[in-house]
Formats: structure tokens, C-alpha cells, sequence
């Protein structure tokens, strides 16, 4: 019998990988596309949606092609996908109406400010999970409905599509013959009732969306059509697995239980903890979303969403030119100063979780005159540690759960100097799974499950790499109140 693979597609935020898995769910090829990341002199984040889609095909006849595999062996295609961001199309033709607004982007923030204005932040937190904020999709489609000439009609004629990224791919791929959303994406709009799993009217009506223009909700390991790739493959191969980009890095991981917890290093990063099947409300800044729903089965999540990680990491190369590549970046905080007491507060477009604060602005706190350029990379590096630090810490504290361990997934986890402090800080292990495109692998295996090409044993051939820890108690307190100092002197409230 002929060797069947898996398609996975994982749409990011700097880029869309195009991922090959063989029948034993390993990873055998990738592919990467970048796009245009549109950014205005007022910090609004954009994307082409057209040049997204554009890029999935490509990065799909690229991983085919370089793994040279027979396409008629491909057995199906899962999706996970940036979330958050949001865009609206026309119905007929397929057609952006306007770029997609990005996840980073708080444009919204006016909107949310109104609806807390007449007392609607309470119960939009009791529905959705979520505190209401511009980070997710429903400010975004809200902004466009109000600012874009023509869009307030066409959803008045019932000739528009809003949604996320995963629900254009799928509409895209199958020829606008499937508008459908799973329930992890549907989770994060903010529009979404997590205790009913139905699109809020009321909460809609806040935001001035009509959920006529929203997509069919389905389960993860759902059918969402068939598509051949404008025609690339021999014959059209079921669409199976769709989560956004952190709950497929949950499922890739293998955290199926309740307690388990995993963090995502990339442009941003999620943390997440299985709560199992029941839903709890956060006090504390984190939020509640679906982690997914598989065979009309529904598993809850605490998360706490950071804005910048890597990208600081991009801000230090990119803007101050401090290092010629992220790469060079552990190097260069290992040889800094370890006495150096500065700290950076990457709050470029406002903090995220625990604080929810989207007027702070960033800062470099604590500088002497011997803080150099390795000082200053050190604190950029340290301050992805210790955002993810805050978030764990309040998740432990309201689920009641002692969390003995992380898993990690990403780019940054091949960073030695990130993991090591990142164990330090937390006291805890941290394991570094040994492939990095967890959130592509998540969505491959509910699609090689879905399609009972993958059994349960999958998630147990993932290996790890161990970061103990190895800093002192005295100096673990000292440099997270350090942290703690800089953070309050950058909150706006």
C-alpha cells in the first residue's frame, strides 16, 4: 500500500508555511511565503488579504514540489491560522473590501470605549470570555463597517463576509462554496457566546454586526470543503482540521489534559492552559477561550495574549540595528553584564495580558552609564521571559492548579539564553519540543485524525529538549520586582 501524507497550511502573521506530514504524522517538508507587513505612521497593523491567499497556494506547490512526493498520495489539508485578525469581503465576488486589520492593530479602541461607556463591558466577559478590548476581531469588522464607503450596504444586502483568516482561506480554496469558522477562531472575535457556542446577537448588535454576515461555526475536525489548489492537485482532497495558530500548538503538543500548559513564541505569543470541559472566568487579566471542539466534544482554555516577543526581537535588528540577524541574539545576552539591572517594556502598541492596557507606551527602564548595546538585547530578550512569567502565574493562581512544567513551541525556543532564563524566572521545567511548527503540526494532526490516517498513539512520538532551573530564590525575587518597578511606571491607569 502506497504511503498517504498530510497537507498542513499555517497561516501567520509574517508569513504562510506550507507543511508536509507522512503517515506516521513526521514532518517532512516545509515551505515558507513572507507578506507585506502595512503599517501607517499611526501604528495600524495591515495585511493584503489577495497576497495571503496568493501566498498559500504558492507555498503549497512549493512544499509538494520540493518534497516530491505523487500529489495524488495527499489525503487531506488541515488550516490553523493567525487569529484576531479580521477582514470583510464581498459575497459575490470574493473580494476584500478592505485589507485585513491585524491582531497587533488597536484601532478599535474607540468602539470599545463607547460600549464600556454604557455598561456593556461585564457582560460582554461573561459571554465571550473575553475583556473587552480592540486586540480582538469584533473592534476590527466594527471599524470597517463604520469607516469603509459601501461596506454598511453590503451587509445590509446580505453581500458580505466577515471573518477571520482561517474562514477567507477556506472560502478562497473551496471557490467561495464554504464560508465556514471553527469554534478556537470563533472564540477570539469576541463575538462568539462560549457557554451556548452560538454568535452572540446582543453582543453583535453592540458592534453593529450582523451575524448573517458571519460564518457557519463548526467543529475543528469539521468537513470545510475539498479544494485541489487552483487546480495544482490531481484531484480535490478534504479541508479537515482547522484551529487558530495557538490552539493547534496546544493540540500539536499533546496538551489534552486538564492543567497542561504550553506557550507559542512568535510575532506575539499565547499562553494557554487546558481547563478541561467546563469554562472559567478569569478575575486576573487572562482570558477564556475554546481550545477546540472535535467530535461535537468541547475543551476549554485559560489564555493570556502578548503582543511582542519576537517582534521586539525584529524591533532590535530591524530598527536600532543592534544585531545583524535574531540569530546573534542569545550570543549577545549571554555576554552582557549580568549585574545590569536594565529592563524593557516592549509596550509598542499597549501591554496585552495581565494588564490590558492599550495606552502604555514602551520603555527602557533602569539604565547606568556602563549599559551597552549587549545590556540593552539582554532586557529584550529577558522581557519575553518575564511577560510569560506574569501570565503563568495568574493562570496558577485561578485555576488552583500547580503547574509543574512548560512546553514550548516556536522560533525563539532555539534560543539557549530565552529557555534557560525563561525556566529560571518560572522555577519550573521548560521543554522544548523538538519541532518548532507546532501550531502546522496541530492542525495536521486533527486532520490525520479526522480522516483516521493518525491514531492517539501520534502525540507520544513528539521528543523534547529539558531547560532546568538554575537561578537562586533571592535572585529570582529580585529581578522579577525589578521587572514589576518597570512595568507600573509604563501603565496609564
Amino acid at each position: 500500500m502506497q504511503e498517504k501524507y498530510i497537507l498542513s497550511i499555517d497561516q501567520s502573521t509574517a508569513g504562510t508555511k506550507g507543511l508536509l506530514f507522512d503517515a506516521q504524522g513526521t514532518l517532512i517538508c516545509r515551505s515558507d511565503v513572507s507578506h507585506r507587513q502595512i503599517i501607517d505612521e499611526r501604528g495600524w497593523v495591515e495585511h493584503d488579504a489577495e497576497e495571503i491567499y496568493r501566498n498559500t497556494i504558492a507555498a503549497v506547490k512549493a512544499v509538494v514540489e520540493k518534497a516530491g512526493i505523487d500529489k495524488a498520495l495527499i489525503a487531506g489539508v488541515g488550516i490553523s491560522n493567525q487569529r484576531e485578525t479580521a477582514m470583510a469581503w464581498d459575497r459575490e465576488t470574493g473580494k476584500p473590501v478592505y485589507n485585513a486589520i491585524v491582531w497587533q492593530c488597536a484601532r478599535g479602541e474607540a468602539i470599545c470605549k463607547e460600549i464600556e461607556a454604557k455598561g456593556h463591558a461585564s457582560m460582554v466577559k461573561k459571554a465571550t470570555g473575553l475583556h473587552l478590548s480592540p486586540y480582538f476581531s469584533a473592534a476590527k469588522l466594527s471599524w470597517i463597517l463604520q469607516n469603509v464607503p459601501g461596506v454598511q450596504e453590503k451587509a445590509q444586502a446580505g453581500k458580505l463576509c466577515m471573518g477571520t483568516m482561517d474562514s477567507w482561506e477556506v472560502y478562497k480554496l473551496t471557490g467561495g462554496k464554504s464560508f465556514k469558522t471553527d469554534y478556537s477562531n470563533a472564540s477570539r472575535t469576541q463575538m462568539l457566546n462560549i457557554f451556548s457556542l452560538r454568535w452572540d446577537e446582543e453582543i453583535c448588535g453592540l458592534f453593529g454586526i450582523d451575524t448573517g454576515c458571519l460564518a457557519e461555526l463548526c467543529d475543528s475536525d469539521a468537513d470545510y470543503g475539498e479544494t485541489d489548489f487552483e487546480g495544482f492537485l490531481p484531484r480535490p482532497i478534504p479541508i479537515c482540521g482547522v484551529l487558530g495558530d495557538s490552539h493547534g500548538a496546544l493540540f500539536g503538543q499533546g496538551c489534552l489534559q486538564k492543567g497542561m500548559i504550553k506557550t507559542t513564541y512568535g510575532t506575539g505569543s499565547s499562553v494557554m492552559m487546558n481547563i478541561g470541559k467546563t469554562p472559567m472566568l478569569s478575575k486576573s487579566g487572562v482570558v477564556t477561550s475554546i481550545a477546540w471542539s472535535m467530535g461535537g466534544q468541547v475543551d476549554y482554555v485559560l489564555e493570556g495574549n502578548i503582543n511582542y516577543t519576537g517582534a521586539v526581537m525584529k524591533w532590535i535588528v530591524e530598527d536600532l540595528g543592534l544585531l545583524s540577524s535574531p540569530k546573534e541574539a542569545s550570543q549577545a545576552a549571554g555576554a552582557a553584564n549580568g549585574e545590569d539591572e536594565t529592563y524593557l517594556v516592549p509596550a509598542f502598541t499597549g501591554l496585552g495580558a495581565p494588564y490590558w492596557d492599550s495606552e502604555a507606551r514602551a520603555v527602557i527602564y533602569g539604565m547606568t552609564r556602563t549599559t551597552g548595546k549587549n545590556e540593552i538585547v539582554k532586557a529584550a530578550e529577558e522581557c519575553i521571559a518575564y511577560q510569560i512569567a506574569d501570565i503563568v502565574g495568574v493562570m496558577s493562581r485561578e485555576s488552583g492548579i500547580t503547574i509543574d512544567s512548560l512546553r514550548v513551541d516556536g522560533g525563539a525556543t532555539r534560543d539557549a539564553y530565552l529557555m534557560q532564563f525563561q525556566s529560571d524566572i518560572l522555577n519550573i521545567p521548560v521543554r522544548v519540543a523538538s519541532v518548532e511548527e507546532l501550531s502546522g503540526v496541530g492542525a495536521a494532526y486533527t486532520a490525520g485524525l479526522s480522516l483516521g490516517l493518525y491514531d492517539q498513539g501520534i502525540f507520544e512520538r513528539m521528543t523534547r529538549r529539558d531547560y532546568l532551573p538554575q537561578m537562586s530564590e533571592k535572585t529570582r525575587e529580585k529581578k522579577r520586582a525589578g521587572w514589576q518597578k518597570a512595568v507600573s511606571v509604563v501603565l496609564s491607569k
